[in-house]
């Protein structure tokens, strides 16, 4: 059981104060929060300081290509049923990033912390989790993260013999290959909508067979496990084949299934699923996803869409037309240089829809939705966008830096 933490090193001490010190520096000269440069800087004085800062919390880590930050929020509102709780809320989740969140945790008994899927087995070395949720794994930043099967089969060597409980997603068939080498693992039925990344045996290279909800390779019997945690249209069933409702103001099936992970993952802590599924009522919104602002005269409703299969997700929360859409897509380094995975995501989904294109790659875009057969316009800004729609609601999605453009326009 995790307690108070142990005294820091000198240099530790000196590390937290540096790092401290260049986030302000970073937030005074409007760079942001500061929390990635002062974890570096932290880390370049004192590179076991993450180690340090975990030992005396009892860690959960959260990775996937979508939903991890949704999913860190959701289980660290569990978890403050328990005791209180030191998280990188804002998605910052490279070791710098996790450092700095760590730092202001010193009263904290659990850590909730958002990797990325790259990170994941340098991250457990460090910090000993003593449990590991794995959502999905599917095709993200192109120019640079390397190949889903690649990604498995790092996350299956970093989980061989891990002492962590593992959680994972036994509808996709790369988290299972890749979790599979863990000694202990909670199998949880969460769905999996985008399958276009899980369609040869991660095992052998057979193609993958589908029937209903089920999946297996017919050439060399990989096959999904049994799951003991589902999620059931409204509800969490639990091990015992007991059924929650799951309470969120979260819209969309992809929260569902976020919240069914985080009630498997709670109760291992040994927070019981009606009270972990109550206290996650209280999310509204997670680092402005899903938030409703007003601006200029409309409600714009911000979505974050970074993939194919976030896109896919997204497009379903999305009522039927005539609800204006605003598509934002930037290529800075944070979002991936390579835009090609725009043609992977089915646009023809919001015909009906009017559609504004804005973000610094809106040309990209437009040449996808005109091949979808999609009417659109193309604006220069977010501002002229929204004049352009009608008053009332409009849907707003973007990827990671166009939403943060698009959420310090609207003032959010």
């Amino acid at each position: 059981m995790a307690g108070n933490q142990e005294p820091l090193s000198p240099r530790a001490r000196l590390a937290v104060t540096a790092g401290k010190a260049a986030a302000a520096v970073s937030r005074a000269a409007g760079r942001g929060s500061g929390s990635v440069i002062g974890g570096r800087v932290a880390l370049r004085l004192d590179p076991d300081l993450l180690a340090q800062l975990a030992h005396h919390l009892d860690v959960v880590l959260v990775s996937a290509t979508n939903g991890k930050t949704t999913t860190t929020r959701l289980i660290a509102e569990a978890l403050r049923a328990n005791g209180g709780v030191v998280s990188n809320a804002l998605g910052a989740n490279m070791p710098a990033g996790i450092t700095s969140a760590l730092a202001g945790g010193s009263d904290a008994r659990y850590g909730v912390i958002e990797v990325d899927e790259k990170y994941l087995d340098a991250v457990a070395r460090d910090v000993t989790p003593k449990a590991i949720a794995l959502l999905n794994l599917s095709r993200d930043q192109l120019d640079r993260a390397a190949e889903t099967r690649m990604l498995a089969e790092r996350w299956r060597e970093g989980l061989s013999g891990t002492k962590a409980v593992v959680i994972a997603n036994a509808d996709d068939p790369l988290v299972v290959w890749a979790a599979s080498s863990a000694p202990n693992v909670v199998w949880v039925a969460a769905g999996q909508e985008w399958k276009d990344d899980a369609w040869s045996c991660p095992a052998c290279g057979g193609v993958m067979q589908r029937p209903d909800d089920d999946w297996f390779c017919g050439e060399c019997g990989f096959r999904r496990p049994t799951p003991s945690w589902a999620l059931s249209g409204d509800e969490v069933l639990d091990p015992h084949g007991s059924a929650w409702p799951i309470k969120l103001q979260l819209p969309g099936r992809a929260n569902k299934a976020n919240a069914t992970t985080s009630a498997a993952v709670a109760a291992a802590f040994g927070v019981a699923p009606q009270v972990a599924l109550e206290r996650m009522h209280s999310v509204t919104a997670v680092a402005g996803r899903y938030d409703v602002v007003n601006y200029r005269g409309r409600e714009v409703r911000l979505l974050l869409a970074k993939n194919p299969a976030g896109w896919l997700e997204t497009f379903s929360l999305i009522d039927a037309p005539p609800a204006p859409v605003i598509l934002s897509v930037n290529a800075r380094g944070a979002d991936g240089t390579d835009t090609s995975w725009l043609w992977d995501v089915d646009y023809s989904r919001l015909a009906g829809h009017p559609i504004c294109v804005i973000g610094d790659r809106k040309l990209d875009l437009a040449v996808r939705l005109e091949v979808a057969g999609v009417d659109f316009q193309v604006c220069e800004s977010a501002a002229e966008a929204v004049s352009a729609c009608p008053p009332g609601r409009i849907e707003a999605i973007a990827n990671y830096t166009a939403f943060q453009d698009l959420r310090r326009v609207v003032g959010n």
